[in-house]
């Protein structure tokens, strides 16, 4: 028998949230989410994803110390569309289904917090091969959009994409379609929204081609693709770290559709965005 006193047995337990002294929980201290946004956005132009993961879980655990619920509920989110992008099922999911519990924890159910965070659970859901759960999501974020006394376009913007890439890969086109066209609709009412439109219209061409097949639809994407070229080519468009990405992901499109050297003209701009980034960041 191990008569040894351990700490534990004189020791009261007490909550790491708690001045030791009076036993008052301290005061809850918010996460400067908009330093930490910037900063994450710094990484990921950089393509330091190493350092991007580092930040985030760090400030994940600041919330958690703190006992800042809503700063937690932030970093979650942001952590999910991170690992979503990462192609990290594992982590997406587990901070979807944390972001869930807190947005529930808080009641804020109802709020264009709420709404932010079921459409990043939808894209999560539609990421990784689950297009009908993810309109599950969407909805109860339109809903939540669409009840808010002044809705962010922005945010209509976004949320009608999403909802437009679900039902394409359910193969709901016409569907597919509706939502496109109202994400354009809410784009336009967006400074600098020109971007996340040309990303619209290539998702429209998308749509068209698995509809109909490239051939057979092939006047109509070239309308869209076009479209995007224009927007894309926007004077005094800001070229920052997102135009870099939007840059990268739109290139693709262009070398499907037969505009090989549109497509590199892109790829050439994203790298450059990210080389004068990762520049000023050594």
């Amino acid at each position: 028998m191990n008569d040894e006193l351990k700490r534990e047995d004189y020791e009261e337990p007490r909550c790491v949230l708690c001045d030791p002294q009076t036993g008052r929980r301290y005061e809850s201290r918010a996460l400067p989410m908009q330093r930490i946004v910037e900063k994450l956005d710094d990484y990921c132009d950089r393509r330091d994803y190493a350092g991007a993961e580092r930040h985030l879980k760090y400030w994940l655990g600041e919330a958690l110390f703190n006992g800042d619920l809503r700063g937690a509920f932030s970093m979650r989110n942001e952590m999910m569309g991170f690992y979503r992008k990462q192609g990290n099922r594992e982590a997406a999911f587990e901070n979807a289904e944390a972001a869930l519990g807190l947005m529930k924890e808080l009641q804020i159910e109802d709020s264009a917090g709420g709404g932010t965070c079921l459409v990043n659970c939808g894209t999560v859901c539609d990421q990784f091969g689950m297009p009908e759960k993810a309109l599950e999501y969407f909805e109860r974020a339109r809903a939540v959009y669409e009840a808010l006394p002044h809705p962010d376009s922005a945010k209509l913007g976004g949320l009608y994409n999403n909802m437009g890439l679900a039902h394409m890969d359910a193969g709901h086109f016409e569907e597919a379609r509706g939502c496109f066209e109202k994400a354009l609709t809410a784009m336009s009412c967006v400074g600098g929204g020109e971007p996340e439109a040309a990303i619209t219209y290539l998702n429209m061409a998308d749509c068209a081609a698995l509809e109909r097949g490239i051939d057979g639809a092939q006047q109509e994407i070239d309308g869209y693709v076009k479209r995007a070229m224009e927007l894309l080519d926007t004077p005094g468009l800001n070229r920052n770290g997102y135009y870099g990405f939007v840059c990268g992901r739109c290139a693709p499109g262009f070398y499907c559709y037969g505009y090989p050297e549109y497509g590199a003209e892109l790829e050439e701009r994203a790298e450059k965005i990210c080389q004068e980034a990762e520049n000023e960041g050594t």
